[in-house]
């Protein structure tokens, strides 16, 4: 095929859209079946309104090729879960009962039976549920949900592809079912596995689908050649299955690597591929590999993750050497909608110069559908667009908005001291010791309290005009003595003041920044219910004022026990904001801990004696190939310390982290130097205490012993057990106790009852220590 004919087979797609609706229809819906308001029925009515919505919109705006089995209730990764059979042991007879409650079960909990563990979806602040799988799981085909909705679609006159996770990434994002040798490798369940997705697959032909995209994500990771191997014969055996569609095996957020000459060489019909800047490997790799003759290739060149308009010119540069590569080339996003919020347009607070630069999903959309057009008639029959998009990148890297010359020079007046605390560690705990004077074992929260209806209502009072500052700072006040007494009462040994004034852990802080905007309606999923709104980074950052000091001192007025000082660090004010890409990563990281640095000093001076700067982000930004490691951890930890070391040795610094794979940056959470580190254990079982003890961490450490999570209160019996367990990794003189996260989403019965659950297992294993 030339070229030319290549082009003229061009089509627009993408591999998924927002979920939640322009309103968070979805998010309010779900809430409302599991509080008893909505029914079943209402709810699944709710589900098919938005799928069909979706649909439409991406068909109006000139989409070829609609998704379907992208949305989902929860989560698409536990939803594949019960596509294939995979439902742990513990949550079979709720889901016998009721799929919907059963499958509900899985993702939060009841008060009888735990979760399944949740982490980072790869790179991004989107969470997952962890399959549990071990040598006894036997796999059983359910496609009851990806027919559905592929079926809803057809019967509407869509183009439809069915999209799901791919066996190989599916089974490398497992973890061993717990109890069982923990060396259990879930990919050696892979021949186990692949006859369930033919059977799917066969379903999915019968319903009408004609392609099918596998989402092998996990490839563009370092892979052994084991993994390799199972990755080549997994597409060997699905590609010479005669009942089934045409395969598109799809690949995002960076280079395929190793795997391109895999999944090139096996028999499946196509492949998706992420051409934007995170893979910028890809084009050459697929030359040297001879490219895809007689296949389909589905080109993801506008960015999926990040808000950023599209560089057409670029793009359109892109597409023209991957023309003769293969049969027929696509033109679609990066990867799945689902990172980015869904219509720009809806913002009406952003200055129109900035509102021109951003590109949210129906944006996105509308770039795809341009740049299939112009590879499929030439760049003359989209000259209008090329020149308007033109217009707006030059608008925007010449706008004085985005470079602060103070700024810049302060970033370049750091030294290696800046980020360096005055006295080691050793020094640093006695004097903090001396100063705290805090028992064994002592008690603190990650920093948030339950958002109360009231704090959500005196806000959104506050900018209706409905009340003055003076009305609203009495509630907040009110809310911080309610929540300072209850941990007196408890016996919460350190503090907080529970951030009722914080809307969200990042907005709050970029709404104080120069540098960033934040939107009114840019809602991005990050687990189940749990929607955020990302900033947005546009320019250089700086504090013109205290941001925490007002507050964190009334607190600290009101106890004579430590109250800490609350902050977002610098790499996750990056990680959970749509970052500027117009300059390194680093840059932009330091800019914000020489702000953030500002705050710490500030709060230390008012008589602050214990700060926290949490870190959740560290290892979520972590780059998915381990050669990039290096360069990134290097910047991250510096601006971490950046923040941090400007204070007294008797200051005792915090930091938390939460929902990751720890094991993988034990060494970086070392060199950010904090004096305590409070982290996520419970759902996981205490296994970053082991990871700590096995590197030799040197530190204070809090394993939590409450997953916040999930609406269950744990009893003091299995706190006091998480505790032992967590002693027989950290010594007790280095140990603290605390819950896995902060409590901002949870509600005050629970709350309270799971504190002081939390403080009797606390003083259950003190006694018995003694």
């Amino acid at each position: 095929m030339t070229a030319k004919s290549a082009a003229a087979a061009a089509r627009a797609t993408v591999y998924g859209y927002p979920r939640q609706g322009a309103n968070r229809e979805l998010k309010k819906a779900i809430e409302g079946y599991w509080k008893g308001r909505v029914t079943a029925a209402a709810l699944k009515e709710t589900a098919e309104g938005l799928r069909r919505s979706n649909w439409q919109q991406l068909a109006d705006a000139g989409i070829h090729e609609v998704p379907t089995g992208d949305f989902s209730y929860y989560d698409h990764v536990l939803d594949t879960s019960v596509m294939v059979g995979a439902v742990p042991q513990r949550h079979r007879d709720a889901v016998e009962s009721d799929a919907l409650d059963g499958y509900f079960a899985m993702a939060r909990g009841t008060q009888d039976v735990a979760p399944l563990e949740m982490t980072k979806w790869f790179d991004t602040n989107y969470h997952y549920l962890v399959p549990e799988l071990g040598p006894d799981t036997l796999f059983t085909a359910d496609s009851t949900k990806q027919v559905a909705e592929l079926t809803e679609a057809l019967a509407l006159g869509h183009s439809a592809r069915p999209v799901l996770v791919g066996p190989v990434t599916y089974l490398l994002l497992a973890k061993p079912t717990p109890g069982i040798a923990t060396d259990f490798d879930p990919l050696t369940l892979l021949d186990r596995l692949l006859p369930v997705y033919a059977e799917v697959l066969a379903d999915l032909r019968a319903a009408g689908a004609e392609w099918a995209q596998l989402d092998e994500p996990a490839l563009v990771q370092d892979r052994t050649p084991a993994e390799l191997n199972a990755a080549a014969r997994a597409y060997r055996d699905l590609g010479t299955l005669t009942d089934r569609p045409k395969l598109l095996v799809a690949s995002y957020f960076d280079r395929l690597g190793d795997a391109l000459p895999v999944l090139a060489k096996a028999p499946i019909d196509g492949m998706a591929l992420d051409f934007t800047e995170a893979a910028g490997a890809n084009p050459d790799a697929l030359a040297a590999v001879g490219g895809l003759p007689g296949k389909r290739l589905v080109a993801g060149v506008v960015n999926g993750r990040n808000i950023w308009i599209n560089d057409f010119e670029k793009s359109l540069s892109t597409l023209g050497t991957l023309l003769g590569l293969a049969d027929r080339v696509d033109v679609a996003a990066s990867c799945s909608l689902l990172h980015v919020p869904i219509d720009a347009a809806a913002e009406r607070d952003i200055e129109p110069q900035i509102l021109r630069w951003l590109a949210f999903a129906r944006q996105k959309t509308a770039e795809v559908v341009t740049l299939a057009r112009g590879l499929t008639e030439g760049a003359s029959a989209i000259t209008a667009e090329l020149a308007a998009n033109q217009a707006r990148l030059a608008s925007r890297a010449h706008s004085p908005i985005t470079r602060d010359p103070a700024v810049r020079a302060r970033v370049a007046a750091v030294t290696d001291t800046d980020g360096r605390r005055s006295a080691p560690y050793e020094e640093r705990a006695a004097a903090q010791r001396a100063h705290l004077k805090l028992p064994l074992l002592p008690t603190t929260t990650i920093g948030s309290f339950p958002q109360t209806t009231e704090l959500r209502t005196a806000r959104a009072d506050l900018r209706a005009g409905r009340i003055d500052t003076a009305a609203y700072e009495q509630r907040i006040e009110n809310e911080i003595r309610e929540v300072i007494a209850f941990q007196e009462k408890t016996g919460i040994d350190v503090l907080v003041h529970g951030e009722p004034e914080r809307n969200d852990m990042v907005q709050y802080f970029a709404e104080q920044l120069t540098g960033y905007l934040a939107t009114q309606h840019g809602w991005v999923q990050s687990y189940g219910t749990r929607y955020v709104r990302p900033p947005v980074l546009a320019g250089d950052i700086s504090r013109p004022e205290p941001m925490t000091v007002r507050w964190t001192s009334y607190a600290n007025s009101l106890t004579d026990r430590p109250v800490k000082g609350m902050l977002t660090g610098p790499v996750t004010m990056l990680a959970w904001s749509f970052v500027r890409d117009d300059q390194p990563l680093g840059d932009t990281a330091r800019q914000v801990a020489l702000a953030l640095r500002d705050e710490v000093n500030d709060l230390e001076a008012s008589g602050t004696s214990v700060i926290q700067v949490d870190e959740p982000a560290l290892r979520e930004t972590l780059p998915l190939r381990a050669a990039d490691h290096p360069a990134y951890l290097d910047w991250a930890t510096e601006s971490f310390r950046l923040t941090t070391s400007g204070v007294r040795p008797d200051t005792q610094i915090h930091t938390h982290m939460c929902y990751a794979e720890f094991g993988d940056i034990v060494q970086a959470i070392d060199e950010l130097d904090a004096d305590v580190i409070s982290l996520e254990a419970a759902r996981s079982h205490m296994q970053v205490a082991r990871e700590l003890a096995a590197h030799g961490y040197p530190r204070e450490a809090g394993p939590g012993v409450y997953d916040i999570h999930s609406p269950r209160v744990p009893s003091p019996e299995e706190a006091s057990a998480l505790l032992r367990k967590g002693l027989q990794a950290i010594p007790a003189d280095r140990l603290w106790v605390n819950p896995d996260c902060g409590l901002k989403t949870r509600g005050w019965p629970e709350t309270r009852a799971s504190l002081e659950n939390l403080a009797t297992a606390a003083r259950t294993v003190r006694a018995e220590l003694a």
